[in-house]
């Protein structure tokens, strides 16, 4: 499949520059509703925003990227609940760009491995459009891939990265997630299955790499053109170029009227946005200001992901013996027993004094009784994570790193106390952003935070990041 292909359109900016200058020509913004805060793994100086207040986005949106993300969390949530959720976050998106006077083109974003509630917040977003401006979207383009993870999509097949081979997404360890395991790994198809079948894959138009990459932005725009009545398109793609060419051409066919909402995996939010690859932090540049981090500031990995991925993760950073590692207590956390987060987070602080600490959730999984029991298992294990490290935030770490999606918000909002925040960049190309709090908790000020999904990096990558960090604090 992929030998066949056409040869890839060359990236030399042309088309990112041809994306920006279409946006600034048009005034556009961009918001992006985030189901889990690893959405930004792409991007750089866009601020996330963690609160669901529509000041708040007026202030991200009034920064020079013209763009903010909306962390929602959503899929650690049921699916009315964040399908409520995400229809008041796009409301208020639609609200602050009229104030504005400005049109908002809005994302979806999700997982690339295509966990997530996507027909309800699809459903949610698009009612919210109609009640802001009286009519729906012509189209829904699905575009869930994540080209530095390995995330791709040919012939309609979405394909993940395993070691060095490709693997059709629906034979992975994504797709048993016992919240939002699916078989199809064709998108039609995998739309039709959540669909319970009210989605046929005949009806799912496709834009193919054929069409992107062939007849450019033109071709786009016409295969969009014929898109009406709020229909499903799947849109292929394997190289960033792919996906600038279709950010063109989604931008050409709204100017000729038309309007799409796109659920997309991280790296379409950089195509549509146009921005350029910047090359990953390290020193100085990881630090707010520059400055440099706290003499002797210790560093804070907290870890609850429990992928296998993670695991293994965890397994390595351990077997190094340069952290002081400290379990949580999952059985007792869910057993209620009282103040094994407070006892937890006096250990925390305490180790912090004299070198890195490692928290992590005990590796045996707590399954429910059906999705929705798991993911409330989920949120109260995360809670409690999220509750040591606000308690032992006043141990002063260097640096916080939290692994895993759900963690990650929790963390940010619950123990960081971060209402508003830029993302610096990431550590890895396109993978691992780190976070500068804009508002948050005072010991957070000035604090990187860093965001790792737990599906991402082989086996060494945590202690890689580790080691960086380190020596990001000692200049070096």
């Amino acid at each position: 499949m992929f030998a066949g292909l056409p040869p890839a359109r060359p990236d030399d900016g042309a088309l990112r520059a041809s994306v920006r200058a279409l946006r600034a020509a048009d005034g556009l913004l961009l918001g992006v509703l985030d189901d889990d805060p690893t959405g930004s793994q792409a991007v750089h100086g866009i601020e996330v925003v963690t609160v669901l207040e529509a000041p708040a986005y007026q202030a991200a949106l009034g920064g020079p990227a013209g763009a903010c993300f909306v962390l929602t969390n959503t899929r650690s949530l049921d699916e009315s609940a964040a399908a409520r959720l995400t229809g008041q976050a796009a409301r208020d998106l639609f609200a602050v760009a009229q104030q504005r006077g400005a049109r908002i083109q809005l994302i979806s974003r999700s997982d690339s491995t295509l966990r997530g509630h996507v027909l309800a917040e699809v459903a949610a977003i698009q009612a919210a459009r109609r009640e802001a401006l009286g009519r729906g979207f012509d189209g829904v383009l699905l575009i869930p891939a994540f080209i530095e993870a390995g995330r791709l999509t040919a012939g309609d097949i979405h394909w993940a990265r395993a070691g060095p081979e490709l693997v059709a997404v629906g034979e992975t360890e994504f797709a048993r997630d016992p919240a939002f395991g699916y078989r199809a790994s064709d998108l039609r198809d995998f739309l039709a299955e959540r669909s319970g079948g009210t989605i046929r894959p005949e009806q799912v138009a496709s834009i193919s790499l054929e069409d992107i990459r062939l007849g450019g932005p033109d071709r786009v725009a016409e295969r969009l053109a014929g898109v009406s009545g709020g229909s499903w398109v799947v849109v292929n793609g394997t190289e960033y170029t792919d996906l600038d060419t279709v950010a063109r051409g989604v931008l050409l066919a709204q100017r000729a009227g038309r309007s799409f909402l796109l659920r997309t995996g991280p790296s379409f939010v950089r195509a549509l946005a146009g921005q350029d690859p910047q090359p990953p932090l390290r020193g100085a540049r990881i630090w707010p200001g520059g400055a440099g981090g706290p003499p002797g500031g210790h560093g804070l990995i907290v870890v609850g992901s429990h992928v296998g991925r993670t695991s293994r993760q965890l397994a390595a950073l351990r077997a190094r013996r340069g952290t002081a590692d400290i379990e949580l207590d999952v059985p007792a956390v869910l057993a209620g027993a009282g103040g094994v987060a407070a006892a937890t987070a006096r250990q925390a602080a305490a180790a912090l004094r004299r070198s890195d600490v490692l928290l992590y959730t005990s590796r045996a999984v707590a399954a429910g009784r059906d999705p929705a029991d798991g993911l409330a298992i989920a949120r109260t294990v995360s809670a409690a994570l999220a509750q040591v490290v606000h308690d032992a935030l006043a141990a002063r770490p260097g640096w916080v790193l939290a692994k895993g999606g759900i963690t990650s918000h929790d963390i940010a909002t619950r123990g960081l106390g971060i209402r508003r925040a830029v993302v610096a960049g990431q550590l890895f190309p396109g993978v691992i952003s780190v976070f500068h709090p804009v508002e948050a908790a005072p010991h957070a000020i000035g604090l990187p935070y860093v965001v790792f999904a737990g599906n991402v990096g082989d086996d060494g990558t945590l202690a890689q990041v580790v080691d960086i960090l380190n020596g990001a604090r000692e200049g070096t």
